[in-house]
């Protein structure tokens, strides 16, 4: 029986883009009626347990989606199991997640932009640092990419 498909989209801390690609995909997965898991984590784990960024919580809100229940963790061994698809947001927390699966790992690691058209091998740009303009932005290339892979998802 094949494995129901699983996602984990990965950032570095799981405040700012690995919650807004997960809200994202979320809402293209019951669009689409995907029947599919979804979570978020980071590479390091010092916002474990705290809630999404208020500049990331009121990004989403813009776009109808509550995440402020959503709770930061860091990845462990077993997420390279439990999911199907770990889709890291930039290069650095790929090469992290390669760094640190383990050798009995099954998830296929990837780039989240290798879903939005044109974007493969892009980073989204963390906008921790930034303003509310760098929150639309990631919401803008999270979405993209989260459409793109609902579609690769939907089909037979």
């Amino acid at each position: 029986m094949d494995q129901p498909i699983a996602i984990l989209f990965v950032c570095m801390g799981n405040i700012c883009r690995s919650p807004l690609a997960e809200a994202a995909f979320r809402r293209v997965a019951d669009d689409l009626g995907l029947d599919v898991e979804v979570d978020s984590a980071g590479t390091g784990g010092w916002h474990a347990g705290h809630a999404p960024d208020p500049r990331a919580r009121a990004e989403a809100l813009r776009h109808g989606i509550d995440i402020s229940g959503y709770r930061a963790r860091q990845v462990t061994a077993e997420d390279f199991r439990r999911f199907t698809h770990i889709l890291a947001l930039d290069a650095d927390n790929l090469a992290d997640l390669r760094a640190i699966a383990p050798i009995d790992a099954t998830a296929r690691l990837g780039l989240l932009l290798d879903h939005a058209g044109g974007r493969a091998g892009e980073s989204v740009v963390d906008p921790y640092y930034g303003d509310r303009a760098g929150f639309a932005r990631t919401w803008q290339d999270v979405s993209a990419a989260a459409e793109g892979l609902g579609r690769s998802l939907s089909r037979p």
